[in-house]
């Protein structure tokens, strides 16, 4: 098993890169944010990989991160994901945009990705929110509430209009903290804006 490449990165495409490591070039598939994060072409890089055997085939795919790794596990973990879709899923979203989509069960903003409709997109987020957690940390550690709740609502709306998700979920617990737990979506939404726009 392929866990890790150190080397220097001999080419770059718009879905692999080759890794010399020591005079052997590997073939890597990878997201686009991983491709991103190389750099240029003869630089010193290490990538996380994933090494996938099947009958005809032996393929890496290589992360920025081990974190990027283990979300690829997780999301083929779901059927009807591939190692294709997989990829598509963290071209577009960054991991804890996605760990956020989830845990508010969020099914539209995994759609946004190519290849994931919108009944894959609820099995993905439905299958994976207990592997996540009803309760993420975003950056800043900020907690993401539970799915199903207002204030979960009111987060996915801010996500939605465009708000990353350390922000949304930091205006969203400012509001609740304002207005208390028995407020209203509109009013979170409503609050949270103000507090956002300060």
């Amino acid at each position: 098993m392929i866990a890790k490449l150190k080397g220097v990165l001999e080419a770059s495409a718009s879905d692999h890169a080759v890794i010399d490591v020591n005079g052997v070039g590997y073939l890597v598939s990878a997201s686009s944010r991983t491709l991103q994060a190389l750099g240029p072409v003869g630089g010193e890089v290490t990538i996380h990989t994933e090494m996938l055997v099947g009958d005809d085939f032996i393929r890496l795919i290589g992360f920025a991160s081990a974190s990027e790794r283990d979300w690829f596990r997780l999301l083929g973990s779901v059927q009807g994901v591939g190692s294709k879709v997989a990829l598509a899923i963290l071209s577009t979203l960054e991991t804890v945009e996605l760990q956020s989509a989830i845990a508010v069960g969020d099914a539209a903003m995994v759609a946004r990705s190519p290849g994931v409709g919108p009944k894959l997109a609820s099995r993905i987020v439905n299958e994976l929110k207990d592997k996540v957690g009803g309760i993420a940390a975003a950056p800043g550690g900020v907690a993401v509430p539970a799915a199903g709740s207002a204030s979960a609502d009111a987060v996915s709306a801010l996500l939605n209009l465009g708000f990353k998700p350390a922000e949304a979920s930091r205006a969203v617990a400012a509001a609740q903290g304002e207005l208390g737990d028995d407020a209203t979506l509109d009013a979170l939404v409503r609050t949270a804006l103000k507090k956002a726009a300060k």
